[in-house]
């Protein structure tokens, strides 16, 4: 009896210890400069500068003119978007681009918030900041960091703006949104040195939060944002409140994980599996390996060769169309694939589409974009962010349609504090974009979950 006694508090003792020492880990990291040449002696400018969108004449005669020369090429028939962008929708597309799509209008939509730039280690940054216009009596806003990915932008959430800073229901709490453009995205200035990767994104947000005066602040991300604010969270876990994403791909395998993929779809209820996960999971392995292949070229090329590529797209306005769009096609809905359209209209308007491209073009940031995956994985998977858990509260928004299904039971095995998992009706990847309404009720779910408990 004491044997088993002494037995039971060793192992106790070491699981505890385990525990400990997990939750004890916190990813670090280093200050950098990434502008041109070497640091100024006089230190960093810290001003914020007030900043708008424009673009001259000049500029956009020069993208009508290559626009006009463009080299049409025929689709195969009965191609769809199956090999691509089907070139005779591309045309029609090009069209409404050259003809009939009203920048300047477009211009004014972005600026109707608030734009400004800061320097960070040696780079501007670019960021919306909006506040509320009215906080209700008894209450502050919530300071929101919201990131974008690839091939997004800080636009992706235009659409969520207002519905989180402007209350619909009484017990609506009111955020405040700040929304950067990663650095080599959009208006941030590019990285002028090599190694630039999330963790790095994630340090400099950290700093640009401070310098608005936020101590403690929520964070939301999809795509690369998911992996940039899942480091911030990592890098200071006292000082993000919550942490909300909707792309989680599956962390390091662990036992857990390895034993659900195994059994779970002869045993589902072990594992907690629902319909969903069953059908997203289980379907044969040569189904699964082909989508990988079908949907994963540009990955290979942006993490290899992005200047190669980068080159041709930054001149060509119609390529960079194609290139950009065709995941908002097939990133929305794989089905989208056997449409001679894509399926683009259905979930999003070619004025919004457009206005991202624009926003890649007029910047000229493309190939700066595509170095991001360059730089992640160049230092390939084992990364020590990949390694440590998240203990910030955490809510996920599963969309139906997303690149990557991840159950809860996966998602729980990176983010211990999972508070929230919510199954959505309808979205995929561009979830932000795509399903604002959405996207914004399940961050206020969490948001007041975490602020209760708090």
């Amino acid at each position: 009896m004491f044997t088993e006694l002494l037995l039971c508090l060793v192992v106790g003792g070491l699981i505890f210890f385990l525990v400990q020492r997990n939750r004890s880990q916190v990813l670090t990291t280093e200050d950098g400069w990434w502008g041109a040449g070497a640091p100024p002696d006089g230190g960093e400018d810290d001003s914020i500068r007030p900043f708008k969108v424009t673009t001259s004449e000049e500029e956009l005669e020069d993208l009508c003119r290559r626009i006009d020369l463009t080299r049409p090429v025929a689709s195969l028939e009965d191609s769809q978007f199956q090999y691509g962008f089907n070139s005779q929708y591309l045309q029609k597309v090009v069209s409404y681009w050259r003809n009939d799509f009203d920048w300047r209008r477009q211009v004014d939509k972005l600026n109707q918030y608030p734009h400004f730039k800061t320097n960070i280690e040696g780079i501007d940054v670019h960021y919306v900041h909006l506040k509320p216009k009215r906080v209700p009596e008894g209450t502050s806003a919530l300071p929101l960091i919201m990131v974008h990915g690839w091939p997004g932008s800080f636009y992706e959430f235009y659409g969520m703006i207002p519905l989180l800073t402007e209350q619909s229901n009484p017990d609506d709490l009111v955020f405040e949104v700040v929304c950067p453009s990663i650095p080599g995205y959009g208006f941030s200035e590019a990285p002028h040195k090599k190694g630039f990767d999330s963790v790095c994104a994630a340090r400099i947000f950290h700093k640009l939060m401070k310098r608005l005066g936020f101590q403690q602040f929520y964070a939301h991300g999809g795509d690369w944002g998911w992996l940039v604010t899942t480091n911030m969270a990592q890098l200071e876990p006292k000082t993000v409140k919550g942490l909300h994403v909707n792309f989680a791909p599956a962390s390091k395998p662990g036992l857990p994980m390895a034993l659900s993929i195994m059994l779970g779809n002869r045993f589902p209820k072990l594992f907690n599996f629902t319909d969903v996960d069953i059908q997203r999971l289980f379907p044969c392995m040569d189904k699964l390996v082909v989508e990988s292949i079908k949907e994963s070229g540009y990955m290979h090329i942006q993490a290899t060769k992005p200047d190669t590529v980068g080159r041709g797209l930054n001149d060509s306005p119609v390529g960079l169309a194609a290139y950009i769009l065709e995941k908002f096609s097939t990133w929305t809905s794989k089905d989208f694939r056997n449409l001679e359209d894509g399926g683009l209209t259905r979930k999003f308007s070619l004025d919004d589409l457009l206005t991202n491209v624009m926003i890649y073009w007029t910047s000229g940031c493309i190939t700066s974009s595509m170095r991001f995956y360059k730089e992640n994985f160049a230092k390939g998977l084992d990364q020590p962010h990949s390694k440590i858990p998240v203990h910030v509260p955490t809510g996920f928004a599963c969309f139906p349609n997303e690149l990557m299904h991840t159950p809860r039971l996966w998602v729980k095995q990176k983010y211990h504090q999972l508070l929230t998992y919510t199954p959505m009706v309808s979205g995929g990847h561009f979830a932000a974009m795509e399903e604002p309404q959405l996207m914004a009720e399940d961050i206020q779910l969490f948001t007041k979950i975490v602020e209760k408990k708090k």
